[in-house]
């Protein structure tokens, strides 16, 4: 009894309260030359505009805790008015603690995804706690350029990666349709939900089977792509207006002219590289190739539309590989 006491109590630590400590000092240890958010009085009119008015779960959950924190501040929590003023405003304290909440649901999803089927080193719970710590590193450091709808995004495409996962390994229908209804929600977030649709292909997907006149797999990937068309099409065809715009610029000249730029990419590369190194297993490296070649559409938007320097774009791609690198993937052919 005392020994599982133990191990719930060093899980909350290493799940919750250590990736919570971490992404605290993110965001009130140092100040950040990418962005002046933490001035901001009020949610910025620039949220509604632009390609950033497509994302409006973000937005309306950034106009919620803005107010949220304003109440309180000014009401329950005026006695730490001072302290809080002197650190930031409503709307970046609202900032710091609705990215919080999912920050705390990424981790106890890879927590969970961790725990589900491993092979290799995270069999070790101590490895796997490592691994997950660095996880967290790896999201905390992107938060030099916070914003209202990354870290949402990143748990909700989490989430879609655990239940094909799920789905790979008990067959069950409910997570492919609950996978259709998480894509079609997160394509409110962010248009990053696109990038689950490759993981599912990058999971199920096997050439032979389609020599074989298997198409099964593209049936299963079409209500995939369906719901993500429909909400990313339709907010465009509602929201059509002079200060909207499918994308905010084009950066690719900047990609590769600017030191910055350059250094987020080798950054990305890096990381990528040695990950794969950790894929120990051929079948592992084979999802691994085939992740990456679906997620070039991905790619390629954010060498056109994206900063290098943002590594925050590039996160989704490296905690996959980390996922992929520790799952036991068997029966990828049979969905």
């Amino acid at each position: 009894m005392l020994k599982r006491n133990d191990e719930k109590i060093n899980g909350f630590l290493f799940v919750i309260v250590l990736p919570l400590l971490l992404f605290a000092m993110s965001y009130y240890g140092f100040e950040s030359s990418y962005t002046r958010l933490k001035t901001s009085e009020k949610t910025p009119d620039f949220l509604f505009s632009s390609v950033y008015a497509y994302r409006v779960i973000p937005n309306y959950l950034s106009v919620l805790m803005t107010d949220l924190m304003y109440n309180l501040i000014n009401g329950p929590l005026s006695f730490f008015k001072d302290f809080l003023s002197k650190n930031g405003t409503p709307f970046y304290h609202g900032l710091f603690l609705m990215n919080s909440i999912f920050f705390l649901f990424c981790s106890l999803i890879l927590n969970a995804i961790f725990k589900l089927k491993p092979i290799g080193l995270v069999l070790n719970i101590n490895a796997r706690r490592i691994i997950h710590l660095l996880s967290v590193f790896f999201i905390v450091i992107t938060q030099y350029a916070p914003t209202n709808c990354d870290i949402i995004a990143l748990f909700c495409y989490l989430a879609g990666v655990f239940l094909t996962l799920k789905y790979l390994h008990t067959q069950k229908n409910i997570f492919f349709f609950i996978l259709i209804g998480l894509i079609g929600i997160s394509t409110l977030v962010r248009e990053t939900a696109c990038i689950n649709i490759a993981f599912f292909a990058a999971v199920f997907f096997n050439i032979d089977e389609l020599k074989k006149g298997n198409y099964r797999i593209i049936w299963k990937l079409i209500p995939l792509v369906v719901a993500f068309l429909l909400p990313y099409l339709g907010l465009r065809a509602l929201l059509a207006n002079r200060e909207t715009t499918f994308v905010e610029g084009f950066y690719i000249n900047r990609n590769f002219s600017s030191p910055f730029n350059l250094a987020g990419l080798v950054f990305a590369l890096t990381v990528i590289y040695f990950i794969y190194k950790l894929c120990t297993d051929p079948e592992n490296r084979q999802v691994f190739g085939k992740y990456f070649f679906f997620s070039i559409p991905y790619l390629i938007m954010i060498t056109l539309v994206g900063l290098f320097w943002e590594v925050r774009l590039f996160l989704p791609l490296i905690l996959t590989g980390m996922i992929i690198a520790y799952h036991q993937f068997k029966n990828t052919s049979e969905i």
